[in-house]
This record gives C-alpha cells, sequence and structure tokens, in this order.
C-alpha cells in the first residue's frame, strides 16, 4: 500500500471522489481536458504550468478551485504545477467556505486578522502552505504571463472578457454556494460544491501523466 500524501481525512476524501469521476458530465470533461492539455504541455517544454482560478471576488470558488488543484497535483505526481486565485474585485476569503475546506480535511489557520484575513493553508506535510487571502487577479503575487486563466464563475467569465497575460483561458464553471448563506442548506450546499470542485480537479490531474 503506498504511502499518504496528503493529510489523513484529505486522503480519504480524495479516494471516495475519485470513485465519482463517472458522476462528471461529458461536457464538463470536454473543459477539463483543456486544463490537463495545457499542464501536459507545459510540463513537456519543461515549463511550470501556471494556473490562475479567477471568480468575481475570490471568495469562494476560485480559492477552492486553487487549493483542490494543488493538492490534486501532488496527489498525482504532477510536481510542475503553481496555483493560484484572484477575482475581478475583492472581498474576503469567506469563513464559510474556509470552514468547509477544513471539514474535508485541510489545515487551516488565520495569520492575519482584518476585514481581509490571510490564511495558512496545508494539505500534506511533504508540501510548503499556501498562503491564501482576497486579492485580484492582476495581484502582484499572481502571475503576469503565460498562464492559465480558470474562470470559475460565469459572472465573471462573462464581465471579464481579458485576461491580461494569459496564453489559454479555461471556463470551468461552478454555482455560487453563496446563495444558500444564512438557510438550512448551507452547510450541505458548500460541502456539495467543495466535492464537486475537488472531483474535477482530480479528474483534470489524474490524466496528465496517463499510464
Amino acid at each position: 500500500m503506498k504511502s499518504p500524501r496528503l493529510f489523513p481525512l484529505l486522503e480519504a476524501m480524495v479516494i471516495q471522489l475519485e470513485k465519482e469521476f463517472d458522476e462528471i458530465p461529458e461536457e464538463r470533461k470536454i473543459r477539463l481536458n483543456e486544463l490537463t492539455q495545457f499542464v501536459r504541455g507545459k510540463i513537456k517544454s519543461s515549463q511550470k504550468a501556471q494556473l490562475n482560478f479567477i471568480c468575481t471576488h475570490n471568495s469562494r470558488r476560485s480559492h477552492m478551485a486553487q487549493l483542490w488543484a494543488q493538492a490534486a497535483a501532488h496527489y498525482h505526481q504532477v510536481n510542475e504545477v503553481e496555483c493560484f486565485s484572484g477575482g475581478t474585485d475583492t472581498i474576503a476569503f469567506s469563513p464559510r467556505a474556509v470552514k468547509t475546506m477544513k471539514n474535508i480535511g485541510f489545515e487551516i489557520s488565520k495569520t492575519e486578522g482584518g476585514d481581509n484575513p490571510v490564511y495558512e493553508v496545508n494539505f500534506s506535510n511533504q508540501q510548503p502552505s499556501v498562503i491564501s487571502f482576497s486579492k485580484k487577479y492582476d495581484d502582484p503575487v499572481n502571475p503576469k504571463s503565460d498562464f492559465a486563466a480558470v474562470m470559475t464563475c460565469s459572472y465573471a467569465d462573462e464581465n471579464c472578457p481579458i485576461v491580461l497575460g494569459a496564453s489559454i483561458r479555461i471556463a470551468i464553471t461552478y454555482d455560487d454556494p453563496k446563495a444558500f448563506d444564512g438557510t438550512p442548506l448551507e452547510e450541505p450546499q458548500y460541502k456539495e460544491r467543495a466535492q464537486q470542485i475537488g472531483r474535477e480537479m482530480l479528474f483534470a490531474f489524474s490524466r496528465v501523466n496517463p499510464t
């Protein structure tokens, strides 16, 4: 049995999600294959594959996708990947999204408070922390050129027609769990969205290095 690459709770979630690839609609698999091909092409060219996951406020879906993609890349031993996230505007990394990602196995601690807190996120003892906070997609910490702009919400995809510096733009959009904030469906909807994003990022990265 192979040694765990991720924290135990998160690895158990990954094993579950990888059994559910058949739940991904074919039309979404086509979009996910664009992501796979971008990463594979960069690796073949001996370059880093930089992915910037973009939504409106860099609050929920883009953070979830960034973290899942980095974890999925590590799990599938795709080491030449750097994942980022940003928004067309900024608010904060949603505490509801933070709680959801913690519940599925990511280790997250707040390192700075305020209106836009900074979090340190870990998914493996073998990888460095990911520093997460709400930022615009062109923030100085994000790549400036030759990256994939992965649009995780339809509003940002429709209202940000040009992402400067991106060499490819891939629309892999998700419904916003924010619609359920403060309702009895809040927790299950956030969990469903996190699992959907995880399932799809795992699918994409499982195909980068075909056996």
